[in-house]
């Protein structure tokens, strides 16, 4: 079993930024993927970006060339740094950890707020 902890989520105006991060504990050899995907109200969770064991990284059309995902191993830490924000980035942001790329099967986070005002 993996816990994965969530922090760095708030309020934010469009055009700012901010810095999620997810520190992951437990079976720690049995994740070779992390991501971050996100849901607003009324639409199903996105994948944001993920990044594997290795450091491959892939992202959303939607949010390439403004967020950048991040990975440290030694602290068992996964980042997304979040650059020029629109209102339509505003969602419930969830971590994931798992043991296959690309899939959602895993463990997830408890879910920060990231609120983009406009």
């Amino acid at each position: 079993q993996v816990q994965l902890v969530e922090s760095g989520g708030g309020l934010v105006q469009a055009g700012g930024s901010l810095r999620l991060s997810c520190a992951a504990s437990g079976r720690i050899l049995s994740i070779n993927d992390m991501g971050w995907y996100r849901q607003a109200p009324g639409k199903q969770r996105e994948l944001v970006a993920g990044i594997t064991s290795g450091g491959s990284t892939n992202y959303a059309d939607s949010v390439k060339g403004r967020f950048t995902i991040s990975r440290d191993n030694g602290k068992n830490t996964v980042y997304l740094q979040m650059n020029s924000l629109k209102p339509e980035d505003t969602a419930v942001y969830y971590c994931h950890a798992g043991p296959i790329v690309g899939s959602r099967v895993g463990s997830w986070g408890q879910g920060t707020q990231v609120t983009v005002s406009s």
